[in-house]
C-alpha cells in the first residue's frame, strides 16, 4: 500500500469533501482517502498494483476539480474581475436610470435583490447538491422515466423548508425584541458571512476556509444512498445545509425581521432563487462541463462580495457608526453646496416651526432641513410614490420611526440639542439631515454654510439597514411621532 499527498484546486466549501471521497473511495484498490477543503489537500492510501495515482486524480479531475500542480488561477481572476466589472456597471446604470424600483415590501432587502441573491446561490447549490440531482436524474433515464417529477419533488421540498425554517428564525426574531442596533448588528454579520463566503470561493486568503461550518454528517449519508425515493427528502432537508454561507446570511436577516411571515417570506423567495439554476443544471448538465461549473463559482464570488459590501453598508446606517457609504460620500461632497434653497428653511407658524417633504420615486425632494431648538416641530409629508425602501422614515436621534402613507401627513417632534441630527429611510439608503439651530432668525447664510459642511463632515446617525424588516409599526419598532 502506498500514501500519497496531493493538493486539489476547485474545492467551494465543505461538501466538496464529501463529493471527491465519493468519487474515488469504491475504485478497486482504495483503501482509505481523506480530504480537507479547508488545506485543499486529499490524503489516498492506495494499490499500486490495482490502481495508480494519475488514475485516481483523473476520476477527481471529473467532478471538475484540478489535481494539476501547475494549474494556473489567472483565468479565474479574468472571469471574477470581468463579472465584477459587469456588476459595477449595471448598479450605477441602474441607480443612474431608476429603472428597477423595489416593490412594496417589509424586509431588509427588496425581493428583487433577495432573488437575485437566491439565483447566484444556486451555483453554490451545484456543488453542494448537484452530483444529487444528476444522480437521480440519470437514474429516471436509465428507467425509461421523464425527470420533471424528481425535479418538481426536490424543488418543493427545498422551497417548503426554507419556507419553515424562515418562520422559525422570524419567531425567534419576534421573541427576542430587536432594537435597530441589533438589527444592525445582524445585518452586520449577515454581511460578513457573505464577504468571508464569496473570498473563499475567490480563495484570495486560504486561511478563510477554516472558517466553515460542515454540512450534517446524517444528510451526507442519505445523500450518498442515492434512493430514488428521496428527491422529496433530502429538499426538505436542504434547509439544514448550514454550510452554505448565503443561507446563513438569510438566515440572520430573517430573524432580524421579527416576523414569523415576513421571515418565511424572505426565505421563500430566496429559496425560489436557487431553484432555475439549480434545477437547469439538472436538465442541461450534459452541456455544462464540471469545470465550467467550477469557473462560474470562482467568478460568481467577486458578485457574493458586492452584495456582502451593499448588507454591511445598510448595517452600519442602522447601527449609527456613521461608517457607511452615504455617511463618507458626504465628505467628498462638502465643498460642492454654494446655496441652500429656501425651502430647506422652517416657518415659523402660530408657535410651531413647518418643513415640507415631498416623497417620490427616488427619494426626498428636500433632504436637509434648518430648524430652531426647542419649538416644536409640524413636518409635513406628501407621499407621492412610495416604494419598498421610501416607505418608512427613521430619525434615532429624536426617537422617531414611522411608516409614510399615501398622501400628507404631519409629524410632530422636538429637537433640544443643536448639532447635527441624520435621518432617513428605513433601508438607510435615502438620507437626510437637520441641522438644530439655537435662533433661526439669527442664523446668517454664513453659519448655515458652515452646519452644512459639518453636517457633510460628521458621521450620519442610525438609519435604517440590510437586517431591519419591516417598517414601523411593523417589525422595525420604533416611537411614531404625530
Amino acid at each position: 500500500m502506498k500514501k500519497t499527498n496531493f493538493k486539489i484546486d476547485g474545492m467551494v466549501c465543505g461538501s466538496c469533501e464529501t463529493i471527491i471521497k465519493k468519487q474515488v473511495s469504491d475504485l478497486d484498490g482504495i483503501q482509505k482517502i481523506k480530504v480537507n477543503y479547508a488545506t485543499q489537500k486529499a490524503e489516498v492510501t492506495y494499490d499500486e498494483d490495482l490502481i495508480s495515482l494519475k488514475e485516481i486524480q483523473s476520476k477527481i479531475s471529473e467532478k471538475g476539480y484540478s489535481c494539476d500542480q501547475n494549474n494556473s488561477k489567472r483565468k479565474y481572476w479574468a472571469w471574477a474581475f470581468a463579472i465584477l466589472g459587469i456588476v459595477i456597471a449595471l448598479y450605477f446604470l441602474i441607480n443612474l436610470t431608476n429603472a428597477i424600483q423595489l416593490p412594496e415590501i417589509s424586509s431588509g432587502m427588496g425581493y428583487g435583490l433577495l432573488f437575485v441573491v437566491g439565483l447566484l446561490t444556486g451555483f453554490h447549490c451545484i456543488s453542494m447538491c448537484g452530483g444529487f440531482v444528476v444522480s437521480y436524474t440519470a437514474k429516471d433515464v436509465e428507467a425509461g422515466r421523464k425527470p420533471y417529477k424528481s425535479h418538481f419533488m426536490y424543488g418543493l421540498g427545498k422551497t417548503v423548508s426554507y419556507t419553515l425554517i424562515g418562520a422559525f428564525f422570524g419567531l425567534l426574531g419576534s421573541i427576542i425584541a430587536f432594537t435597530p442596533m441589533m438589527r444592525g448588528i445582524a445585518g452586520l454579520i449577515a454581511g460578513l458571512f457573505l464577504i468571508i463566503f464569496g473570498l473563499k470561493m475567490l480563495n484570495i486568503f486560504p486561511v478563510l476556509r477554516k472558517l466553515s461550518f460542515k454540512t450534517p454528517k446524517f444528510l451526507n449519508k442519505f445523500v450518498g444512498k442515492n434512493r430514488s425515493s428521496s428527491p422529496l427528502i433530502i429538499g426538505l432537508l436542504n434547509g439544514l445545509m448550514i454550510a452554505c454561507g448565503p443561507l446563513q446570511a438569510i438566515y440572520i436577516m430573517a430573524a432580524g425581521t421579527g416576523s414569523i411571515i415576513e421571515g418565511a417570506t424572505l426565505l421563500f423567495v430566496f429559496a425560489l432563487g436557487t431553484l432555475p439554476v439549480m434545477l437547469g443544471f439538472g436538465f442541461f448538465a450534459s452541456l455544462v462541463s464540471s469545470k465550467m461549473t467550477h469557473k462560474i463559482l470562482k467568478a460568481s464570488g467577486a458578485i457574493v462580495i458586492i452584495l456582502g459590501l451593499l448588507m454591511v453598508n445598510n448595517a452600519l446606517a442602522l447601527t449609527g457608526t456613521g461608517y457607511d457609504f452615504n455617511s463618507l460620500a458626504g465628505l467628498v461632497s462638502a465643498n460642492n453646496i454654494d446655496s441652500v434653497e429656501s425651502d430647506s428653511l422652517a416657518v415659523m407658524k402660530s408657535g410651531y416651526q413647518e418643513i415640507y417633504l415631498t416623497v417620490d420615486r427616488y427619494g426626498w425632494q428636500t433632504d436637509l432641513f434648518v430648524i430652531e431648538k426647542d419649538v416644536p416641530v409640524h413636518w409635513i409629508i406628501n407621499a407621492e410614490e412610495l416604494n419598498g425602501c421610501n416607505n418608512a422614515i427613521q430619525v434615532p436621534k429624536l426617537g422617531l420611526a414611522f411608516d409614510l402613507e399615501y398622501g400628507e401627513q404631519t409629524i410632530e417632534f422636538t429637537a433640544t440639542e443643536e448639532g447635527i441630527v441624520s435621518w432617513s429611510c428605513w433601508m438607510g439608503m435615502i438620507p437626510g439631515t437637520f441641522i438644530v439651530v439655537d435662533d433661526l432668525d439669527d442664523y446668517s447664510s454664513a453659519d448655515l454654510e458652515e452646519s452644512i459642511n459639518e453636517a457633510a463632515a460628521v458621521p450620519s446617525g442610525t438609519s435604517c439597514g440590510g437586517g431591519c424588516g419591516g417598517g414601523c409599526g411593523g417589525g422595525c419598532g420604533g416611537g411614531c411621532g404625530g
